[in-house]
């Protein structure tokens, strides 16, 4: 009996040694630019008014009211998008749930894009080495705060409707400062960082709606600063950096259509 299951062990060890090795792969594969949003006590106020925004479940839709407008919309980000997210439905499905959740939350759609794309390039699994997972990189303690600890932060509603109101919170807290809600987002206030440089850079000249074509036409690899950060330490910018705009508390940064 003995020598029986000895066999059935030496057997099975290959098989989990590939089940082994394909998770390590996926892990260091998923891993992504990303720091970590400190955790810090929240007036019962502010608790309530998060664990408020976190409940809704409306059917997500393009927050434009000119359907002509939400269909040029959708068509210009889903081709800028298309190399990065190649099926179609997927695409609409995720353009659809980031505008929907971004003008709720008062956030310019664009803006958010360019988070993501700085956070996670747009990958679903993404896991930083501090836990932060998901499109936007929210870090698992955030359920627990002002959700629920069973809401899976890789499941696109929940990862965008969290990131959204974490980052509105933010602004509210640094009085529409959008660089230091940025660092804060991404746990670098502190620290020093371009991260707030890279969000802004790729807001504004690669998902605004009036960016240039030359730089928003779709590509096979992912944009240069995004390949940087993954190869290496982000370096600093050789030119002075853009002036962040600034918002009011509580009001949208760029505001497209109603906010629900």
């Amino acid at each position: 009996m003995g020598q029986v299951a000895t066999r059935l062990t030496h057997r099975a060890a290959p098989s989990m040694l590939r089940h082994l090795a394909a998770l390590a792969l996926f892990v260091t594969a998923s891993h992504a630019y990303a720091g970590a949003q400190q955790y810090e006590p929240l007036s019962a106020a502010v608790q309530a008014r998060m664990q408020r925004s976190i409940a809704d479940h409306a059917a997500p839709r393009i927050a434009i009211d000119d359907p002509f407008e939400a269909e040029v919309w959708l068509k210009t980000m889903s081709a800028r998008l298309a190399s990065r997210m190649p099926d179609e439905a997927t695409r609409t499905e995720f353009l659809t749930s980031v505008h929907y959740e971004a003008t709720r939350a008062g956030l310019d759609p664009h803006l958010v894009l360019g988070l993501i794309q700085v956070e996670s390039n747009f990958r679903k699994y993404a896991l930083s080495s501090a836990g932060a997972r998901g499109f936007m990189q929210v870090m698992p303690f955030w359920p627990r705060l002002i959700g629920s600890p069973d809401h899976n932060l890789f499941h696109l509603r929940t990862s965008l409707r969290y990131g959204c109101t974490i980052l509105r919170h933010y602004l509210d807290i640094e009085r529409g400062d959008m660089t230091r809600a940025l660092l804060r987002y991404n746990g670098s206030l502190v620290k020093g960082s371009d991260y707030a440089d890279k969000v802004i850079r790729n807001w504004r000249t690669r998902w605004s709606i009036d960016a240039p074509a030359s730089v928003t036409a779709p590509t096979a690899t992912p944009a240069p600063d995004v390949m940087r950060v993954r190869e290496a330490s982000p370096a600093r910018s050789a030119t002075p950096a853009t002036p962040a705009p600034r918002a009011t508390p509580s009001a949208p940064v760029t505001y497209l259509g109603p906010a629900n």
